[in-house]
């Protein structure tokens, strides 16, 4: 019986779109043993997950060294056959090269990599040769699987779904408006006008962590009918939230981490991309999925991987120049 560790201790988007390997290895070798390495905070994500045996978690910010030796230990101890690291940073790299693993395998972008028994080059996507994230980490274990990706996946569990069950009784839309970065988030104002004109009967709740409650209530209550509209950010956990965006009309989304729960889930979405382009390969991967940006030619557009915390021209067209009815009509 094969056993597996994977890390990605970055961010809950990240994370997400790593399920992809557990899936394909699961599919590969039904009968091993995966785990899954991620920084404290994350690992609800994979809480009750059916392919995962256990859940490793990096407390990075109470006792980040300490926390690493007492996690390489463990590491070791587990006697993993395969390490599989998607991450590119030196903390993990050490992990990795000392794992005592049968195989450690990474990208060449990792300091530590010349000490990988496999190391795997890390290939940026461009608008010429577009290339997806869970098709770059694919790479990764192309070796041990084959060269296809498969799809992310998360898996709420019963009492996640029941959680959310009351919210589902009449038609609805889910609305995350926040975003890490200033220039990836979809205006407040703009997020208004799109809600006023959204079907009336419609109910409209919005995701989101707790410190995006304060901006989802100034949208709620700014909006001309807030009956309707239920703010749910911070009183959800993130299985809860990919268990109410499965089954909503549609998922309307910045570029950030809730699209990949709707990635995840299969759920319909549609992507507002403001100074970030899909092209950097973090797109939405939803069966039903759209995608919406400015249809004006913008010279300053994309300005950057992950955005900033205001515009650089100062007048953040890329988001003001889009159209509600771009958004609505990709509502039915």
């Amino acid at each position: 019986m094969k056993t597996f560790l994977i890390i990605q201790t970055a961010f809950i988007g990240d994370v997400v779109l790593a399920t992809a390997l557990v899936e394909k290895l699961r599919f590969h070798y039904p009968d091993a043993n995966i785990d899954f390495m991620v920084r404290k905070g994350n690992e609800g994500l994979l809480a009750g997950h059916p392919h995962v045996r256990e859940v490793l978690v990096w407390d990075k910010k109470g006792g980040k060294y300490r926390s690493l030796f007492r996690l390489l230990k463990q590491i070791r101890a587990n006697k993993y056959d395969h390490v599989v690291n998607v991450q590119r940073f030196a903390a993990t790299g050490i992990l990795t090269a000392l794992s005592a693993a049968l195989e450690t395998v990474g990208f060449d972008k990792n300091p530590f990599s010349s000490f990988f028994t496999k190391s795997v080059p890390h290939l940026i996507s461009t608008v010429e040769k577009p290339l997806h994230e869970v098709d770059r980490n694919q790479a990764l274990i192309e070796h041990l699987t084959d060269q296809y990706a498969a799809k992310p996946a998360l898996y709420p569990s019963g009492r996640d779904f029941d959680k959310v069950a009351s919210y589902k009784v009449a038609p609805y839309v889910c609305i995350a408006p926040a975003s890490v970065w200033f220039t990836k988030q979809y205006p407040k104002d703009k997020w208004i006008s799109l809600i006023d004109g959204i079907d009336p009967k419609l109910n409209v709740f919005l995701l989101g962590a707790p410190g995006d409650s304060t901006l989802a209530e100034e949208i709620r209550t700014g909006c001309a009918s807030s009956a309707r509209i239920t703010n749910l950010c911070g009183k959800l956990s993130l299985l809860q939230s990919a268990a109410l965006q499965k089954d909503a009309l549609r998922n309307l989304v910045n570029d950030s981490a809730p699209m990949h729960f709707a990635s995840a889930m299969n759920a319909p979405v549609t992507a507002i991309y403001c100074s970030t382009i899909p092209a950097f390969g973090y797109g939405p991967l939803s069966d039903n999925c759209a995608i919406v940006e400015t249809l004006e030619p913008l010279s300053c557009k994309p300005c950057g991987l992950h955005g900033h915390a205001s515009c650089p021209e100062g007048h953040f067209k890329c988001a003001y120049t889009i159209r509600d009815g771009q958004i609505l009509g990709t509502i039915c």
